[in-house]
Protein backbone atom coordinates (compact mmCIF):
# COMPACT_ATOMS: atom_id res chain seq x y z
CA UNK A 1 0.00 0.00 0.00
CA UNK A 2 1.06 3.68 -0.41
CA UNK A 3 3.16 6.26 1.65
CA UNK A 4 1.85 9.36 -0.28
CA UNK A 5 3.06 12.57 0.19
CA UNK A 6 0.33 14.36 -0.76
CA UNK A 7 -3.17 14.32 -2.34
CA UNK A 8 -4.01 15.51 -6.09
CA UNK A 9 -6.77 16.62 -7.85
CA UNK A 10 -9.84 18.90 -6.82
CA UNK A 11 -13.18 17.10 -8.03
CA UNK A 12 -15.45 17.93 -6.03
CA UNK A 13 -17.93 14.55 -5.57
CA UNK A 14 -21.89 15.32 -5.64
CA UNK A 15 -23.38 15.73 -2.93
CA UNK A 16 -27.47 16.47 -2.99
CA UNK A 17 -28.47 17.99 -6.43
CA UNK A 18 -31.51 19.18 -7.23
CA UNK A 19 -30.21 18.76 -10.61
CA UNK A 20 -29.86 15.23 -10.66
CA UNK A 21 -31.53 13.34 -13.55
CA UNK A 22 -32.07 10.10 -11.60
CA UNK A 23 -35.11 9.36 -10.09
CA UNK A 24 -36.62 12.82 -10.80
CA UNK A 25 -36.93 15.30 -13.25
CA UNK A 26 -35.68 15.07 -16.98
CA UNK A 27 -32.48 17.41 -17.02
CA UNK A 28 -31.76 19.29 -19.77
CA UNK A 29 -28.15 20.70 -20.07
CA UNK A 30 -28.56 23.64 -21.63
CA UNK A 31 -26.22 26.33 -24.38
CA UNK A 32 -22.60 24.02 -24.14
CA UNK A 33 -20.62 22.98 -27.19
CA UNK A 34 -21.41 19.11 -27.19
CA UNK A 35 -19.09 17.00 -29.22
CA UNK A 36 -21.38 14.50 -30.87
CA UNK A 37 -20.15 11.50 -33.34
CA UNK A 38 -21.75 13.76 -36.65
CA UNK A 39 -19.96 16.65 -35.20
CA UNK A 40 -20.05 19.85 -32.66
CA UNK A 41 -22.93 21.98 -32.33
CA UNK A 42 -22.63 25.33 -30.67
CA UNK A 43 -25.09 25.92 -27.97
CA UNK A 44 -26.34 22.75 -28.16
CA UNK A 45 -28.26 20.77 -25.41
CA UNK A 46 -28.06 17.42 -23.87
CA UNK A 47 -31.08 16.13 -22.33
CA UNK A 48 -31.09 12.95 -19.90
CA UNK A 49 -34.18 11.11 -18.74
CA UNK A 50 -33.26 8.99 -15.90
CA UNK A 51 -30.20 7.08 -16.67
CA UNK A 52 -30.46 7.66 -20.40
CA UNK A 53 -29.91 10.41 -23.13
CA UNK A 54 -33.25 11.47 -24.84
CA UNK A 55 -33.87 13.01 -27.96
CA UNK A 56 -36.83 15.22 -27.36
CA UNK A 57 -37.64 16.93 -24.10
CA UNK A 58 -40.94 16.31 -21.86
CA UNK A 59 -42.56 18.69 -20.88
CA UNK A 60 -41.30 18.54 -17.33
CA UNK A 61 -37.89 18.61 -18.05
CA UNK A 62 -35.82 21.03 -15.62
CA UNK A 63 -33.22 23.83 -17.72
CA UNK A 64 -29.66 23.74 -16.54
CA UNK A 65 -27.91 26.71 -18.44
CA UNK A 66 -24.20 25.42 -19.24
CA UNK A 67 -23.18 28.08 -21.73
CA UNK A 68 -19.65 28.55 -21.99
CA UNK A 69 -18.41 24.60 -21.38
CA UNK A 70 -18.25 21.77 -23.04
CA UNK A 71 -19.82 18.89 -23.23
CA UNK A 72 -18.44 15.67 -24.00
CA UNK A 73 -19.18 11.65 -23.38
CA UNK A 74 -17.51 10.21 -20.13
CA UNK A 75 -14.29 8.46 -20.68
CA UNK A 76 -13.88 5.03 -21.39
CA UNK A 77 -9.98 3.44 -19.94
CA UNK A 78 -9.67 -0.21 -21.53
CA UNK A 79 -6.38 -0.12 -19.24
CA UNK A 80 -6.11 0.71 -16.00
CA UNK A 81 -4.40 -0.53 -12.77
CA UNK A 82 -5.61 1.07 -9.86
CA UNK A 83 -6.03 4.93 -8.09
CA UNK A 84 -6.65 6.55 -5.15
CA UNK A 85 -4.33 4.33 -3.73
CA UNK A 86 -5.72 1.41 -4.49
CA UNK A 87 -4.52 -1.35 -6.71
CA UNK A 88 -6.69 -3.48 -9.53
CA UNK A 89 -4.19 -6.28 -9.15
CA UNK A 90 -4.09 -7.08 -5.11
CA UNK A 91 -6.96 -4.75 -2.97
CA UNK A 92 -9.93 -6.04 -1.55
CA UNK A 93 -13.24 -5.25 -3.49
CA UNK A 94 -13.34 -2.06 -1.44
CA UNK A 95 -9.74 -0.50 -2.43
CA UNK A 96 -11.04 -1.57 -6.06
CA UNK A 97 -13.64 0.38 -5.62
CA UNK A 98 -11.82 2.88 -4.12
CA UNK A 99 -9.59 2.94 -7.56
CA UNK A 100 -12.53 3.21 -9.81
CA UNK A 101 -14.47 6.14 -7.77
CA UNK A 102 -11.21 8.00 -7.97
CA UNK A 103 -11.12 7.61 -11.75
CA UNK A 104 -14.85 8.84 -12.11
CA UNK A 105 -13.82 11.71 -10.29
CA UNK A 106 -11.80 12.57 -13.45
CA UNK A 107 -14.21 11.89 -15.88
CA UNK A 108 -13.94 7.58 -16.23
CA UNK A 109 -17.31 6.87 -16.30
CA UNK A 110 -16.12 3.29 -17.62
CA UNK A 111 -13.58 1.34 -16.76
CA UNK A 112 -11.75 -1.84 -17.65
CA UNK A 113 -9.63 -3.46 -14.50
CA UNK A 114 -6.24 -4.57 -15.71
CA UNK A 115 -3.99 -7.04 -13.40
CA UNK A 116 -0.21 -7.35 -13.59
CA UNK A 117 1.75 -10.42 -13.89
CA UNK A 118 1.06 -12.94 -11.00
CA UNK A 119 0.96 -16.53 -10.54
CA UNK A 120 -1.73 -18.07 -12.34
CA UNK A 121 -3.84 -19.64 -9.48
CA UNK A 122 -3.56 -15.60 -7.90
CA UNK A 123 -4.59 -14.55 -11.25
CA UNK A 124 -7.76 -16.72 -10.84
CA UNK A 125 -9.07 -15.69 -8.00
CA UNK A 126 -8.41 -12.33 -8.45
CA UNK A 127 -10.10 -12.65 -11.98
CA UNK A 128 -13.43 -14.13 -9.58
CA UNK A 129 -13.50 -10.75 -7.51
CA UNK A 130 -13.35 -8.45 -10.58
CA UNK A 131 -16.05 -10.39 -12.53
CA UNK A 132 -18.35 -10.04 -9.53
CA UNK A 133 -17.52 -6.08 -9.59
CA UNK A 134 -18.30 -6.58 -13.50
CA UNK A 135 -21.52 -8.48 -12.74
CA UNK A 136 -22.68 -5.51 -10.37
CA UNK A 137 -21.78 -2.91 -13.61
CA UNK A 138 -18.76 -1.13 -11.24
CA UNK A 139 -16.43 -2.29 -14.03
CA UNK A 140 -16.41 -3.03 -17.47
CA UNK A 141 -14.73 -6.31 -17.91
CA UNK A 142 -11.24 -7.24 -16.90
CA UNK A 143 -7.60 -6.84 -18.80
CA UNK A 144 -5.39 -9.61 -17.92
CA UNK A 145 -1.70 -8.12 -18.73
CA UNK A 146 0.77 -10.30 -18.09
CA UNK A 147 2.41 -13.44 -17.43
CA UNK A 148 2.18 -14.36 -21.00
CA UNK A 149 4.83 -11.37 -21.78
CA UNK A 150 8.55 -10.98 -23.27
CA UNK A 151 10.84 -10.83 -20.86
CA UNK A 152 13.11 -9.27 -22.99
CA UNK A 153 10.08 -6.64 -22.78
CA UNK A 154 8.93 -7.12 -19.38
CA UNK A 155 8.67 -3.58 -18.09
CA UNK A 156 7.85 -3.11 -14.53
CA UNK A 157 6.45 -7.28 -14.28
CA UNK A 158 8.34 -9.40 -12.25
CA UNK A 159 10.24 -11.98 -14.51
CA UNK A 160 10.04 -14.91 -12.70
CA UNK A 161 6.24 -15.11 -13.02
CA UNK A 162 6.59 -15.18 -16.50
CA UNK A 163 5.62 -17.66 -19.13
CA UNK A 164 4.36 -18.54 -22.53
CA UNK A 165 1.12 -18.12 -23.64
CA UNK A 166 0.23 -21.65 -23.64
CA UNK A 167 -3.65 -21.67 -24.73
CA UNK A 168 -4.75 -23.81 -21.48
CA UNK A 169 -3.52 -21.43 -19.86
CA UNK A 170 -5.14 -18.47 -21.28
CA UNK A 171 -8.57 -19.95 -21.21
CA UNK A 172 -7.99 -21.02 -17.72
CA UNK A 173 -8.17 -16.97 -17.29
CA UNK A 174 -10.92 -16.43 -19.29
CA UNK A 175 -13.07 -19.50 -17.25
CA UNK A 176 -12.32 -17.62 -13.89
CA UNK A 177 -13.44 -14.23 -15.51
CA UNK A 178 -16.49 -15.91 -16.10
CA UNK A 179 -17.39 -13.83 -19.24
CA UNK A 180 -15.86 -10.64 -17.94
CA UNK A 181 -12.38 -11.10 -19.59
CA UNK A 182 -12.04 -8.54 -21.97
CA UNK A 183 -9.03 -8.60 -23.07
CA UNK A 184 -5.35 -10.10 -22.39
CA UNK A 185 -1.73 -8.98 -23.56
CA UNK A 186 0.28 -11.21 -24.95
CA UNK A 187 4.01 -11.38 -26.37
CA UNK A 188 2.64 -13.46 -29.34
CA UNK A 189 5.92 -14.24 -30.78
CA UNK A 190 6.14 -16.56 -27.89
CA UNK A 191 5.54 -20.46 -28.16
CA UNK A 192 1.55 -20.81 -28.12
CA UNK A 193 1.44 -17.16 -28.85
CA UNK A 194 -0.60 -17.00 -32.10
CA UNK A 195 -3.22 -20.43 -31.02
CA UNK A 196 -3.87 -17.93 -27.80
CA UNK A 197 -4.85 -15.23 -30.11
CA UNK A 198 -7.22 -17.41 -32.30
CA UNK A 199 -8.55 -18.86 -29.01
CA UNK A 200 -9.16 -15.33 -27.71
CA UNK A 201 -10.75 -14.13 -31.03
CA UNK A 202 -12.78 -17.45 -31.09
CA UNK A 203 -13.77 -16.27 -27.14
CA UNK A 204 -14.98 -12.42 -28.10
CA UNK A 205 -11.84 -11.39 -26.46
CA UNK A 206 -9.59 -8.90 -27.26
CA UNK A 207 -5.89 -10.10 -28.06
CA UNK A 208 -3.11 -7.41 -27.52
CA UNK A 209 0.23 -7.22 -28.87
CA UNK A 210 2.47 -6.01 -25.89
CA UNK A 211 5.89 -6.38 -24.08
CA UNK A 212 7.15 -8.22 -26.88
CA UNK A 213 9.85 -8.66 -28.77
CA UNK A 214 8.37 -9.71 -31.75
CA UNK A 215 10.06 -9.09 -35.44
CA UNK A 216 7.82 -7.07 -37.95
CA UNK A 217 6.81 -10.00 -39.34
CA UNK A 218 5.96 -11.80 -36.16
CA UNK A 219 3.71 -9.15 -35.55
CA UNK A 220 1.94 -9.50 -39.21
CA UNK A 221 1.17 -13.24 -38.23
CA UNK A 222 -0.37 -12.32 -35.19
CA UNK A 223 -2.47 -9.80 -36.72
CA UNK A 224 -4.00 -12.12 -38.96
CA UNK A 225 -4.74 -14.63 -36.75
CA UNK A 226 -6.70 -12.11 -34.92
CA UNK A 227 -4.74 -9.49 -32.47
CA UNK A 228 -6.62 -6.07 -33.21
CA UNK A 229 -4.72 -3.92 -30.27
CA UNK A 230 -1.74 -2.92 -29.69
CA UNK A 231 -0.87 -2.36 -25.49
CA UNK A 232 0.86 1.03 -25.29
CA UNK A 233 2.39 1.30 -28.82
CA UNK A 234 6.04 2.35 -28.67
CA UNK A 235 6.67 1.04 -24.90
CA UNK A 236 7.56 -2.03 -23.84
CA UNK A 237 8.28 -3.17 -27.58
CA UNK A 238 11.15 -2.77 -29.66
CA UNK A 239 12.06 0.87 -31.33
CA UNK A 240 11.13 1.71 -35.09
CA UNK A 241 14.17 0.75 -37.38
CA UNK A 242 14.71 1.42 -40.85
CA UNK A 243 16.15 -2.37 -41.28
CA UNK A 244 14.28 -4.22 -39.20
CA UNK A 245 11.03 -2.23 -38.19
CA UNK A 246 9.98 -4.09 -35.74
CA UNK A 247 6.14 -4.64 -34.06
CA UNK A 248 5.62 -0.77 -34.79
CA UNK A 249 5.64 -0.24 -38.40
CA UNK A 250 3.10 -3.71 -38.54
CA UNK A 251 0.86 -1.87 -35.92
CA UNK A 252 0.64 1.25 -36.71
CA UNK A 253 0.39 0.06 -40.71
CA UNK A 254 -2.66 -2.15 -40.30
CA UNK A 255 -6.19 -0.66 -40.30
CA UNK A 256 -7.32 -3.70 -37.53
CA UNK A 257 -5.56 -2.35 -34.93
CA UNK A 258 -6.55 0.49 -32.41
CA UNK A 259 -3.27 1.42 -30.71
CA UNK A 260 -3.34 2.22 -27.12
CA UNK A 261 -1.13 5.23 -26.04
CA UNK A 262 -0.24 6.95 -22.69
CA UNK A 263 -0.65 10.59 -23.52
CA UNK A 264 0.73 11.96 -19.87
CA UNK A 265 4.27 13.47 -21.35
CA UNK A 266 6.65 11.06 -20.08
CA UNK A 267 5.59 8.02 -21.79
CA UNK A 268 5.51 9.74 -25.28
CA UNK A 269 7.12 12.43 -27.15
CA UNK A 270 4.59 14.90 -28.88
CA UNK A 271 6.06 13.37 -31.99
CA UNK A 272 5.33 10.14 -31.30
CA UNK A 273 2.13 11.26 -31.19
CA UNK A 274 1.42 12.58 -34.00
CA UNK A 275 3.24 9.70 -36.05
CA UNK A 276 0.20 7.37 -34.49
CA UNK A 277 -2.29 9.68 -35.67
CA UNK A 278 -0.92 10.42 -38.73
CA UNK A 279 -0.56 6.57 -39.61
CA UNK A 280 -3.71 4.98 -37.53
CA UNK A 281 -5.93 7.87 -37.98
CA UNK A 282 -8.49 9.45 -35.10
CA UNK A 283 -10.64 6.40 -35.21
CA UNK A 284 -8.11 3.85 -34.65
CA UNK A 285 -6.46 5.27 -31.30
CA UNK A 286 -7.77 4.90 -27.60
CA UNK A 287 -6.00 7.12 -25.00
CA UNK A 288 -5.64 5.29 -22.00
CA UNK A 289 -3.91 5.60 -18.44
CA UNK A 290 -2.17 2.50 -17.69
CA UNK A 291 -2.36 4.05 -13.93
CA UNK A 292 -1.42 2.17 -10.67
CA UNK A 293 -2.25 3.02 -7.08
CA UNK A 294 -1.00 6.35 -7.18
CA UNK A 295 -3.40 7.80 -9.57
CA UNK A 296 -5.49 10.52 -7.85
CA UNK A 297 -3.17 10.08 -4.72
CA UNK A 298 0.46 11.18 -4.47
CA UNK A 299 3.78 10.49 -4.70
CA UNK A 300 5.77 7.93 -2.68
CA UNK A 301 5.93 4.03 -2.19
CA UNK A 302 3.37 1.33 -3.81
CA UNK A 303 3.66 -2.20 -4.86
CA UNK A 304 2.87 -2.97 -8.31
CA UNK A 305 2.28 -7.04 -8.28
CA UNK A 306 5.29 -7.76 -6.09
CA UNK A 307 7.46 -5.10 -7.16
CA UNK A 308 7.76 -2.24 -5.39
CA UNK A 309 7.63 1.71 -7.01
CA UNK A 310 8.44 5.11 -6.07
CA UNK A 311 6.50 8.23 -7.74
CA UNK A 312 8.10 10.73 -7.76
CA UNK A 313 6.86 14.04 -9.25
CA UNK A 314 4.12 12.14 -10.46
CA UNK A 315 6.22 9.78 -12.31
CA UNK A 316 6.06 6.25 -11.22
CA UNK A 317 9.43 4.18 -11.73
CA UNK A 318 10.36 0.64 -10.12
CA UNK A 319 12.60 0.98 -7.17
CA UNK A 320 14.69 -1.70 -8.36
CA UNK A 321 16.35 -0.91 -12.25
CA UNK A 322 14.28 2.38 -12.43
CA UNK A 323 11.79 1.16 -15.38
CA UNK A 324 8.85 3.19 -15.83
CA UNK A 325 5.98 1.65 -13.81
CA UNK A 326 2.58 2.29 -15.21
CA UNK A 327 1.37 6.05 -15.04
CA UNK A 328 -0.21 8.28 -12.40
CA UNK A 329 -2.52 9.63 -15.05
CA UNK A 330 -6.12 10.31 -15.14
CA UNK A 331 -7.99 11.30 -18.83
CA UNK A 332 -9.24 14.22 -18.21
CA UNK A 333 -5.55 15.38 -17.75
CA UNK A 334 -4.98 13.23 -20.98
CA UNK A 335 -7.87 15.34 -22.67
CA UNK A 336 -6.49 18.54 -21.66
CA UNK A 337 -3.00 17.75 -23.22
CA UNK A 338 -4.06 16.49 -25.95
CA UNK A 339 -6.09 19.51 -27.35
CA UNK A 340 -3.88 22.17 -25.62
CA UNK A 341 -0.31 20.83 -26.03
CA UNK A 342 -0.46 18.24 -28.50
CA UNK A 343 -2.99 20.69 -30.09
CA UNK A 344 -5.25 17.71 -31.54
CA UNK A 345 -8.88 18.74 -32.91
CA UNK A 346 -11.33 18.34 -29.65
CA UNK A 347 -13.50 15.68 -31.84
CA UNK A 348 -10.17 13.41 -32.33
CA UNK A 349 -9.26 13.52 -28.59
CA UNK A 350 -13.20 12.49 -27.84
CA UNK A 351 -13.07 9.76 -30.08
CA UNK A 352 -10.25 8.70 -28.40
CA UNK A 353 -11.15 8.90 -25.10
CA UNK A 354 -14.74 7.55 -25.39
CA UNK A 355 -15.70 6.48 -29.01
CA UNK A 356 -12.83 4.48 -30.30
CA UNK A 357 -12.76 2.30 -26.47
CA UNK A 358 -16.03 2.14 -26.47
CA UNK A 359 -16.31 -0.01 -29.98
CA UNK A 360 -13.55 -2.01 -29.01
CA UNK A 361 -15.31 -3.29 -25.86
CA UNK A 362 -18.50 -3.84 -27.94
CA UNK A 363 -20.50 -0.92 -25.83
CA UNK A 364 -21.09 1.83 -28.17
CA UNK A 365 -24.33 1.00 -28.09
CA UNK A 366 -24.39 2.48 -24.79
CA UNK A 367 -21.66 4.57 -24.39
CA UNK A 368 -18.95 6.24 -25.86
CA UNK A 369 -21.27 9.14 -27.22
CA UNK A 370 -23.80 11.14 -26.39
CA UNK A 371 -26.71 10.13 -28.96
CA UNK A 372 -30.04 9.12 -27.76
CA UNK A 373 -30.54 5.94 -25.91
CA UNK A 374 -27.03 5.79 -24.78
CA UNK A 375 -26.63 5.91 -20.90
CA UNK A 376 -25.69 9.96 -19.60
CA UNK A 377 -22.12 9.08 -19.63
CA UNK A 378 -20.80 12.78 -19.85
CA UNK A 379 -18.18 14.98 -18.61
CA UNK A 380 -18.53 18.69 -18.26
CA UNK A 381 -15.50 21.61 -19.21
CA UNK A 382 -15.00 24.85 -19.19
CA UNK A 383 -13.11 26.96 -21.46
CA UNK A 384 -9.89 25.75 -20.67
CA UNK A 385 -10.65 22.26 -20.72
CA UNK A 386 -10.85 22.39 -16.82
CA UNK A 387 -13.11 19.51 -15.49
CA UNK A 388 -16.33 20.99 -13.90
CA UNK A 389 -18.50 17.86 -13.64
CA UNK A 390 -19.19 14.20 -14.09
CA UNK A 391 -22.13 12.62 -14.55
CA UNK A 392 -22.81 9.07 -14.75
CA UNK A 393 -25.90 6.93 -15.72
CA UNK A 394 -27.63 9.97 -14.75
CA UNK A 395 -26.02 11.20 -11.53
CA UNK A 396 -23.52 13.67 -10.82
CA UNK A 397 -20.22 12.28 -9.51
CA UNK A 398 -18.65 15.66 -9.55
CA UNK A 399 -21.60 18.13 -8.84
CA UNK A 400 -20.91 20.89 -11.34
CA UNK A 401 -23.04 23.28 -8.55
CA UNK A 402 -24.67 25.07 -11.62
CA UNK A 403 -27.86 26.68 -12.06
Amino acid sequence: MATPSGARGTARPATHNPHTASGDAPLILSGATVVLPTGTVHNGRVIIDGDKIIGAAPENAQVTDVTGHWLIPGFVDIHNHGGGGASFTSGTTDDVLTGIHTHRLHGTTTLVASTVTGDMDFLAQRAGLLSELAEQGDIAGIHFEGPFISPCRKGAHSEELLRDPDPAEVRKLIDAARGKAKMVTLATELPGGIDSVRLLAEHGVIAAIGHTDATYEQTVEAIDAGATVATHLFNAMPALGHRTPGPIAALLEDERITVELINDGTHLHPAALQLAFHHKGADRVAFITDAMDAAGFGDGRYMLGPLEVEVSDGVARLVEGGSIAGSTLTLDRAFKRAVTIDQLPVEDAVAALSANPARLLGMSDRVGSLEPGRYADLVLLDADFELKGVMRRGEWVVDPQLG
